[in-house]
C-alpha cells in the first residue's frame, strides 16, 4: 500500500513522538508512523491526506484552511529545493534512512523549516531536534 501525505506532513513525520490533537489523531498517526518505518511509499496529495483522516469529522475541521494549504506549498518548495528533484501532488517519495537523515538534517538545521512559522507544535518540534530527534517514532 501506499502512504497518503500532503507536503508538511514530509517535515511532521521527523518530529512526531506521539503527541497529536485527539487521542483518535495520535493512535492513526502512529500507526502511519508503523509504515513509514517499515519503508512503505508515499504518495503526495493536495489537501487531507492520511493523518489528517481523524479530523475531518470536526465542525471545522483545520485540515481546509488556508494556512494549512500555505503551510503545505512552503513545504513542498524547501524539500523541492533540498532534494533537487520535481515533486508535486502525484509524486511517489520513499522513506529510506538515507532520505529520514537529510530531511532530520536540514530540518535542524532551520534550512527547510519555513512551513513550521506560526505552527503550533513548532517549540516541540524544535526541542525533539536540538535533542537528535530522540524518541521519533517514524525511522
Amino acid at each position: 500500500m501506499t502512504i497518503r501525505l500532503r507536503a508538511h506532513h514530509l517535515l511532521c513525520m521527523l518530529t512526531f513522538v506521539g503527541e497529536g490533537y485527539t487521542p483518535a489523531f495520535t493512535a492513526n498517526y502512529r500507526r502511519i508512523a508503523e509504515r513509514l518505518t517499515a519503508g512503505e511509499e508515499i504518495k503526495l496529495v493536495s489537501g487531507p491526506d492520511d493523518i489528517c483522516a481523524p479530523l475531518l469529522d470536526e465542525k471545522e475541521p483545520h485540515c481546509f484552511k488556508d494556512s494549512v494549504i500555505e503551510r503545505d506549498a512552503a513545504a513542498l518548495a524547501d524539500v523541492i529545493a533540498l532534494l533537487g528533484e520535481e515533486l508535486k501532488p502525484g509524486s511517489v517519495v520513499v522513506p529510506d534512512a538515507s532520505l529520514l537523515a537529510k530531511l532530520r538534517r536540514n530540518f535542524a538545521s532551520g534550512d527547510i523549516r519555513h512551513a513550521c512559522l506560526g505552527c503550533e507544535w513548532t517549540g516541540l518540534c524544535s526541542r525533539i531536534a536540538t535533542d537528535n530527534f530522540k524518541g521519533v517514532l517514524v525511522g
